[in-house]
């Protein structure tokens, strides 16, 4: 028997099915249930409209649904769309929408606040507070598709684990939720749409690798040089480059998808010649397409971008080693919600 107060999220379908059967139901309710749950995305039981009042109220006193509330929403001059989602333990995460064109991406996050302290970062100067579940990951992606649908009459698109907090530090959660997001009986979005950028933690990107992922693997990594990019963040001087390198390796070994490496350039740090012949050698190691990203500055780091003439020699240097490479234009600078800018700025303390 399911316990009383269990969040009906937590359950399979095969344990729905059972505590139908137990509580002398029919059992095809389960499966209306668990579309609703997953398919539909719903928010509460009484939007179960096919679903009797009765077997709801059922429902509604046996099981919790805790769902993410949003709390506000900011619009940037490039239509950008951060989201501030409430908890159900009343914490605070972001959320971004990116439009572009005839797609939209949704930046989200995998932990309330990050533990790593990347010193660019605001979000790591806000703090850890602790992971999400994999629920909560998952109705960031709903509430952000109806958004897009709402604001932009499309679909999203693309989803980025770009927000607040390191993925592979709650790896099991955004696994499952990937799952839910990707299947037949949630979402169903393509694993190709979805990109998990970390700073690189070795094991875990080992262990990315032995589970075959279908979606994108991106690096963050701002420098290719031991001493800077320790200095930016700590967690290099657990795992240097050279770790970092053979557990890249491992992964496109066994997985054979190609690498993004994301790389801030920060003016007068990153930027030189000799960073960008540093950052060469790192990729020569396997394949890679490298995303140049314009820095927005956060208040108390020292950082900017450098100028354009800057960034270009930058991207110049490494296209002569016949390297792909993109220029990124950070979006949503206005209302903070541009890479590294994610620090609940909007809302009081928690």
């Amino acid at each position: 028997m399911v316990k009383e107060g269990t969040d009906i999220r937590s359950l399979t379908l095969g344990e729905i099915e059972t505590y139908f059967t137990e509580a002398g139901e029919r059992p095809y309710h389960a499966r209306q249930v668990y579309d609703w749950l997953w398919k539909k995305s719903c928010r509460s039981f009484s939007e179960m409209s096919n679903i009797s009042k009765s077997v709801r109220e059922r429902l509604e006193k046996d099981f919790t649904f805790p769902v993410l509330r949003i709390e506000t929403e900011q619009q940037s001059r490039d239509k950008t769309i951060k989201t501030i989602f409430r908890l159900s333990d009343g914490l605070f995460i972001e959320g971004v929408l990116i439009p572009d064109a005839d797609r939209t991406t949704a930046c989200i996050s995998s932990q309330a606040g990050c533990p790593l302290g990347c010193t660019f970062c605001a979000t790591g100067q806000f703090g850890y507070k602790r992971n999400l579940q994999f629920t909560e990951i998952f109705d960031q992606v709903a509430e952000l598709n109806r958004q897009s649908l709402k604001q932009f009459s499309i679909p999203l698109s693309n989803i980025v684990l770009m927000g607040m907090g390191e993925p592979l530090l709650n790896y099991e959660e955004v696994k499952k939720a990937v799952e839910m997001i990707t299947s037949e009986d949630g979402l169903a979005m393509s694993p190709q749409r979805i990109t998990l950028s970390s700073v690189g933690i070795p094991p875990m990107i080992r262990k990315l690798a032995d589970d075959r992922i279908r979606y994108h693997f991106a690096l963050s990594l701002h420098a290719a040089d031991n001493a800077k990019r320790s200095s930016i963040i700590p967690l290099n001087k657990k795992h240097p480059l050279e770790e970092l390198t053979e557990s890249l390796k491992y992964f496109y070994q066994a997985t054979k998808k190609r690498i993004t490496i994301e790389y801030l350039l920060f003016n007068g740090f990153n930027d030189s010649i000799q960073d960008a012949q540093n950052l060469a050698l790192f990729c020569r190691n396997f394949p890679v397409k490298v995303n140049l990203i314009e820095y927005n500055p956060v208040e108390g780091t020292g950082f900017r971008k450098p100028d354009k003439e800057k960034t270009q020699l930058f991207r110049e240097h490494l296209e002569k080693k016949n390297m792909v490479v993109n220029v990124r234009r950070s979006r949503g600078g206005d209302i903070d919600a541009a890479c590294g800018q994610l620090a609940l700025r909007t809302i009081p303390e928690q």
